[in-house]
């Protein structure tokens, strides 16, 4: 579009040239946080002309000052009565930062139209920045002190330079849309997004993502850290009258958040800065009663917290950039499968593994493992996360319990007994094998109130009515019942047992056995006919 100087000369003496804003908004939210100026020129015969192809005019012939003032006034004055919180962002001409007159220009146009600079914020680009530093970094320490922020625009497509970020007071740092369109589509664009978020979030300085036109850019910049976005996702650039529209319009949250993970999509609300969140996810890592590491795709070792590092019996920093095999060699060959299938997206899960001792000559550790798959943005698994429990111990404490139960059921076994222990609603748990051996009623027939069914008739009910006054009571149990053995004869047992309380007081089991005291009734027997004999006899 060839648009000559005269044409910019009279655009600015009819005030041709007005002031756009688009919005800016919160990405986690979608709230609307201001919005940032944009110059249009309505020409009568070309249509709309952007900036960009009259600006560079303006500079050359020394136009730019009077352009930069009619849209100050003009903004300013639209918005006024700008609600708080809401800000604007306006651009600075490279050129114009050389001006030692700009600070007082941007002071008087405010002050004129009562608009608060602490809700302004200076778009520099790094061009401006390339000429002359110090003067650059005077005109924008004055804005600084006047109470406006000043950004950083397009990083990463010009002069790019940490001496820049280090020697002005920078608040926000702009992603350059370049960056934002391509990253859904380049994994380099993802990655230079990825860096200049967390660049801006190390320095303390907010990020700003220009040209986010769809909600799968807008998800990844906040997966990403990216707390404010623009484009026309968010809402084109409009005149001034539309701005009570836009403040009213309903907040435009995303549908379908971004998740790294691949599974459900629900990103996280940013109440601390990813800066903040490594702190504390550093402090959980390293506090964690697990060891943990991350490997790379190479296996070699880029995190580790003590405890792992503990138990491969090496520092640290013996670890990082070693990869498995070098650290753990005996170890490698068992683990090696899980960790490749980790790397194909698929999560392994305690896994029981003996791990060599790092203390020489002890035995193998006994060790729970789990093999977690790392996604990038775009679901590619760039490492394994490793999860390492140590239960040596436990294993050794199951393995030592598990003998006292062998050598405890050996010894009931010898007993001459029937050891049994019922719940507390008074259901059989568990009887002796010799039960079996007695009755013929298998240990699993005889379970809950299986055992009733081996009694003599004329004893069932008895024995159920003492059981209960027992279980309400918690007087211990003493029943005489018979009951059918194997041969099918009835033989007399004495059934005694005693209650176990847990930590509440209430009964929770009750322990007891039966004792076979058929021959001591069939002497009580013996006696009972021969005292009614001898009585026969006298009388």
């Amino acid at each position: 579009m060839l648009i000559s100087l005269l044409d910019v000369r009279k655009a600015l003496e009819s005030e041709a040239v007005v002031p756009c804003f688009q919005p800016i908004v919160e990405l986690h939210t979608g709230n609307l946080a201001g919005f940032e100026v944009l110059a249009r020129w309505q020409h009568p015969s070309l249509g709309l002309i952007l900036p960009e192809n009259f600006i560079a005019l303006a500079e050359e012939n020394g136009l730019i000052g009077e352009l930069t003032h009619q849209i100050l006034s003009k903004s300013f004055l639209a918005a006024s009565a700008l609600p708080e919180p809401l800000s604007l962002a306006v651009n600075v001409s490279p050129i114009q930062l050389q001006y030692a007159s700009l600070s007082r220009q941007f002071y008087q146009a405010a002050e004129d139209y009562g608009f608060p600079l602490r809700r302004l914020t200076v778009e520099v680009t790094e061009s401006a920045l390339a000429n002359n530093l110090e003067n650059a970094r005077k005109i924008a320490t004055e804005l600084r002190e006047m109470g406006c922020k000043l950004a950083l625009d397009d990083f990463g497509t010009g002069y790019s330079s940490l001496t820049h970020l280090q020697a002005l007071p920078f608040s926000q740092l702009k992603v350059d849309r370049s960056f934002v369109k391509s990253m859904t589509e380049k994994r380099e664009s993802r990655k230079i997004v990825a860096a200049v978020v967390g660049l801006g979030h190390s320095l303390d300085m907010m990020t700003v993502a220009e040209g986010v036109e769809t909600e799968e850019q807008a998800g990844i910049l906040l997966w990403l850290g990216c707390e404010l976005g623009q484009g026309w996702l968010y809402g084109r650039p409009l005149p001034a009258e539309h701005i009570p529209d836009m403040i009213a319009a309903s907040p435009q949250t995303l549908s379908s958040p971004f998740s790294a993970s691949g599974g459900s999509l629900t990103a996280p609300r940013l109440e601390a800065t990813p800066t903040q969140r490594w702190a504390q996810l550093q402090a959980i890592y390293d506090g964690a009663p697990v060891g943990l590491c991350f490997l790379n795709k190479n296996l070699r070792y880029v995190s580790i917290n003590q405890r792992l590092a503990d138990l491969n019996g090496a520092p640290v920093a013996a670890h990082i950039g070693r990869t498995v095999h070098e650290m753990l060699p005996k170890l490698f060959p068992r683990v090696q499968p899980f960790i490749q299938r980790a790397l194909q997206g698929e999560a392994i899960v305690n896994l029981e593994v003996l791990k060599p001792s790092p203390k020489h000559g002890e035995p193998d550790l006994t060790v729970h493992s789990s093999y977690q798959p790392a996604f990038d943005e775009a679901h590619e698994v760039i490492g394994v996360s490793v999860a390492i429990l140590d239960i040596t111990q436990r294993k050794q404490t199951e393995e030592a319990l598990r003998a006292t139960e062998e050598d405890l059921r050996h010894l009931m076994e010898l007993t001459p007994q029937i050891p049994w222990t019922l719940d507390a609603d008074g259901n059989l748990l568990d009887i002796s094998s010799r039960w079996e051996q007695l009755t013929g009623m298998s240990c699993e027939q005889a379970r809950n109130l299986g055992w009733l069914e081996a009694l003599h008739p004329e004893e069932m009910a008895p024995t159920a009515k003492a059981l209960k006054e027992a279980l309400n009571t918690g007087q211990p149990i003493d029943i005489v019942h018979r009951v059918k053995t194997a041969n099918g004869k009835w033989k007399w047992l004495r059934a005694r047992g005693s209650p176990s309380y847990g930590p509440s007081g209430k009964i929770v089991r009750w322990y007891g056995g039966c004792e076979d005291i058929d021959e001591f009734k069939e002497m009580e027997e013996a006696l009972h006919k021969g005292s009614a004999g001898t009585c026969s006899s006298n009388a």
